[in-house]
């Protein structure tokens, strides 16, 4: 009888520690590590956004090999910060239901003010943009993403050459995007500011894989006006294991 109790009492420990361990990871907004977690929801919508700012995945000089510590912790606390307050600002301005994904907005972005578009844009880019990013980077993806990238532009490296290019002449401020287009092939392109290849109004459509930030102030202390040094550095710590589930998920 005694066994049976103490039996019981470690289930129901377990069980009390396992449920704490998934409330944790799937938080308030009800998503697991950043994405909506419904077992209903389809593969690609688990990775939609919120609008509220996520933590970082990592500490602010964990980056030193591309991106230096203050330069992250301005670009994380400032700039990204003001998208996720602004965005919020404008959704309930407008009436948005911040309760559903943030991409559900920017796929009708030509319907709302210029201030959704402008902070919804510069918030789901920035929250990408950090969980594309680690301080364990491995060289190049693997797999399925690997062989269709090989596919799609000859080699990894003509691929780099290829992305690298998209954010180097990108004119003035904007982002560069390895996205899938409507047939489920990559495509490399760029938007302007904080548009993305979700919205309505960008000349570049699909669902978005990779995007690379190359306004100044993602990298001006460390390179000043030298971006296409900044872009070699910043395959150093491209997460491609995220990347990959992406594509994978699409």
């Amino acid at each position: 009888m005694e066994k049976n109790k103490s039996t019981r009492r470690s289930f129901l420990s377990t069980s009390a520690k396992a449920t704490l361990a998934i409330t944790a990871g799937i938080g308030a907004s009800g998503s697991m590590n950043g994405t909506w977690a419904s077992p209903n929801t389809p593969h690609h919508r688990r990775f939609d956004t919120g609008f509220k700012q996520e933590p970082l995945p990592y500490a602010y000089n964990d980056l030193e090999k591309a991106i230096d510590a203050m330069t992250m912790e301005i670009h994380y606390t400032k700039h990204a910060a003001a998208y996720a307050t602004n965005v919020q600002d404008a959704a309930k301005a407008e009436g948005v239901d911040t309760n559903k994904p943030l991409e559900d907005v920017l796929a009708k972005i030509s319907k709302y003010s210029a201030k959704l578009r402008n902070n919804g844009g510069g918030h789901y880019n920035h929250e990408l943009f950090w969980k594309s990013m680690s301080p364990n980077s491995s060289e190049k993806p693997s797999g399925k993403l690997l062989a269709a990238i090989e596919s799609g532009f000859n080699s990894f490296d003509a691929f780099k050459t290829q992305f690298g290019d998209a954010g180097k002449n990108r004119f003035g401020s904007g982002w560069a995007w390895l996205f899938l287009d409507g047939d489920k092939k990559l495509r490399i392109g760029s938007t302007p500011n904080q548009d993305n290849p979700l919205m309505d109004v960008s000349d570049i459509k699909g669902f978005p894989v990779l995007g690379l930030d190359v306004w100044e102030h993602a990298y001006y202390l460390r390179y000043q006006n030298k971006r296409p040094d900044y872009i070699a550095n910043w395959w150093k710590v491209v997460n491609w294991d995220f990347v990959q589930k992406r594509f994978e998920a699409a």
